[in-house]
């Protein structure tokens, strides 16, 4: 991976949390990157070459008059005032290599002198083991803080740890024998094998989250449950968790009356409301 720092700018020292999304169902995590970006009014720095991420292109996805910006698969924003730096990643991590992805996320946040890394995700709604709709939707999250995925600040803030989550399943180690370096990993984890409770390991997230750890820096994910479709409300759930976990307030943010201020770019992604004379 290599990273390119845009003329005339530089990498802050003051920035040292990273905000990143883990690419999931509804790609909630990138959306909701997309809405802290455009409300931070955070500034693009850089961007990634990394062999990993399948090539795309696109305009730029925050203004309506592009001063011939293009938008890139893997790119780093920074919001100085607020001491973080935004990566957003818009498409996927070629199969197979996902840990390999992680490794060079990790270093990149190691060298750059980053202390935490927030990683927004979303996770499947028929994955939801212990469906309680009465408090509305739920925050999820898992922490490199304990042995078991708990944080203090996670638990004032009444988010639940991923149940899911042990360190000592199967899955989990076998992630971490890959992040160290083992010559053969896939000797200790027959795949035609795999279980229900190897679901959640296999994320993307779970690589960015054990990349990350084993360079000492703390890692929180935050995850919401969602199904495929108009995944707005959902982006603004989680970039709302996001902005309370950093002690961000949106109504800083100079955007309508929500404060936020909504990506350019996303009034064209589900296209035009549909015919009225249909129904």
């Amino acid at each position: 991976m290599e990273f390119f720092v845009e003329e005339g700018k530089l990498l802050s020292e003051s920035c040292s949390t990273l905000i990143l999304p883990a690419l999931s169902i509804g790609n909630v995590g990138q959306l909701a990157t997309d809405l802290l970006i455009s409300s931070l009014r955070a500034e693009r720095i850089g961007y990634f070459d990394d062999p990993n991420v399948l090539p795309c292109v696109g305009n730029n996805a925050y203004s309506p008059s592009p001063p011939g910006d293009l938008a890139l698969p893997l790119e780093a924003y920074e919001s100085s005032s607020n001491g973080l730096t935004l990566i957003q990643q818009r498409s996927p991590v070629v199969k197979g290599m996902m840990v390999d992805f992680a490794k060079n996320l990790s270093n990149f946040a190691f060298e750059n002198g980053k202390k935490h890394a927030i990683i927004l995700s979303s996770l499947d709604f028929k994955q939801w083991q212990n469906i309680d709709l009465s408090s509305g939707l739920q925050i999820y999250y898992l922490s490199s803080s304990s042995f078991n995925g708990t944080d203090e600040d996670c638990e004032t803030l009444g988010w639940k740890r991923l149940q899911e989550y042990n360190s000592a399943q199967r899955t989990w180690k076998y992630l971490s024998s890959m992040v160290e370096g083992n010559d053969n990993p896939k000797d200790d984890l027959p795949f035609e094998e795999l279980e229900e409770e190897d679901y959640y390991p296999s994320l993307p997230f779970a690589a960015l989250f054990s990349c990350l750890k084993a360079k000492g820096i703390k890692v929180t994910c935050l995850f919401c449950y969602c199904s495929e479709g108009d995944n707005t409300q959902d982006a603004f759930h989680l970039a709302g968790a996001a902005s309370k976990l950093l002690n961000l307030s949106p109504e800083s943010y100079q955007g309508n009356e929500s404060r936020w201020v909504i990506p350019f770019s996303w009034m064209s992604v589900y296209g035009p409301p549909p015919d009225s004379s249909l129904f």
